[in-house]
């Protein structure tokens, strides 16, 4: 049994996997899709989880910087709701401040590419989503 992780955007959405042992998260793929149509993700989302033996989800919550909840991390809840709805699955909601900065910064270090930046960044900020969750699960 793996997680998930998961970064919500109006467009796209950051998909990473744990290991079997909820030690390591990795990147896995983005899924685009037409402005806040988050229905159409859902198919994509049951085929993941039957495949991978999902048993949680961590969805990331893009609070804001003085911690209050605004019309994004409203947005987020929602789609939580959809996922618990379609999935029956555990989803543990981890903050996401500043992860999409962090990942475009892991990738300006390492050189790539602004077209490579933009197709990798959903994913990669989902991979530190669930990497600071399977951290702080592990008392890391």
């Amino acid at each position: 049994m793996r997680y998930l992780g998961l970064d919500l955007g109006t467009r796209t959405l950051g998909i990473s996997l744990s290991d079997i042992t909820h030690t390591i998260a990795s990147s896995y793929k983005t899924i685009r899709f037409n402005d806040s149509d988050y229905d159409s993700v859902m198919e994509e989302l049951k085929q993941i989880i039957e495949e991978y033996k999902i048993s949680k989800i961590v969805l990331g919550l893009p609070k804001n910087m003085n911690n209050s909840i605004g019309d994004r991390a409203l947005t987020t809840l929602e789609f939580r709701d959809k996922l618990v709805n379609n999935f029956n699955i555990e989803v543990v909601m981890q903050d996401e401040r500043l992860t999409t900065v962090e990942a475009t910064n892991y990738m300006l270090e390492a050189d790539i590419s602004r077209k490579k930046r933009k197709e990798k960044v959903d994913a990669l900020a989902a991979n530190i989503i669930l990497q600071t969750y399977l951290d702080k699960e592990k008392g890391r």
